[in-house]
């Protein structure tokens, strides 16, 4: 058979495997199925194949109906996590909220009475008691202490030895005050063998610097008590 042969745009006749070459070189032109357009694959090059050793570098594609990028129950799951945390924050506000610490008195232990030619010599030993709420220890920073009579201060007293208070409870201090008394009119009233009673009223004014949850705080109490000044008579009794 003789092979058929077309004209061209010369009406030259062209055999078939010219057209063939031509049809190649013309779709040399167009990407290849699969491809980006204006661009070759940076994976495979453009071969269609995935080189050995490159398995990890690849990156791959999910189409937006694809079920994964809709997993189930995504509102239960995020409503139980914000309760969680939630719940957790209000567990640590409870337990670190701080709370108040309490100073209050207890009573008059003894009161020891020296007599001198100048003064009357007094050593009050007292009971006092702090309540502690929080949930953690408070440490006790300085306690100080000063004693009143007729609105004179008379002796003072400073204490930082004192230990900590554990949490959710309460501790007792005992601390003793000196309290000379050098106004003639109550040391001759201290002295006097006429009269049968010799009582005082003491003022004390107390200061406590506490320090708990990373904060420092002051508690002050004020309080009134009576102490016998003519002999070693007084007996322990409550504050009052």
């Amino acid at each position: 058979m003789v092979p058929s042969e077309r004209t061209n745009g010369t009406g030259e006749s062209s055999p078939d495997g010219e057209n063939d070459s031509e049809t190649v070189k013309t779709m040399k032109h167009f990407p290849r199925y699969g491809s980006i357009v204006g661009d070759t694959c940076p994976t495979c090059r453009g071969t269609g194949r995935i080189p050995r050793g490159h398995e990890d570098q690849l990156v791959a594609v999910i189409p937006c109906n694809d079920k994964r990028l809709k997993p189930r129950r995504t509102k239960l799951y995020v409503c139980l996590s914000m309760a969680l945390c939630l719940f957790l924050s209000c567990l640590i506000l409870f337990f670190l909220f701080p709370r108040s610490v309490t100073l209050t008195p207890m009573s008059v232990l003894s009161v020891m009475v020296y007599f001198t030619p100048d003064t009357v010599q007094l050593e009050v030993t007292n009971l006092i008691r702090v309540i502690n709420d929080n949930f953690v220890p408070v440490q006790i920073i300085e306690l100080d202490v000063q004693g009143l009579i007729s609105r004179v201060v008379v002796g003072k007293i400073k204490l930082s030895n004192l230990s900590a208070i554990p949490s959710r409870s309460e501790k007792s201090y005992t601390y003793q005050i000196d309290l000379p008394i050098t106004d003639n009119g109550l040391r001759i009233y201290c002295q006097s063998s006429v009269i049968k009673i010799h009582t005082l009223f003491l003022e004390l004014q107390m200061t406590m610097n506490i320090s708990y949850l990373s904060h420092t705080e002051q508690l002050s109490l004020e309080t009134f008590e009576y102490i016998d000044c003519g002999t070693n008579s007084t007996m322990p009794h409550p504050v009052r």
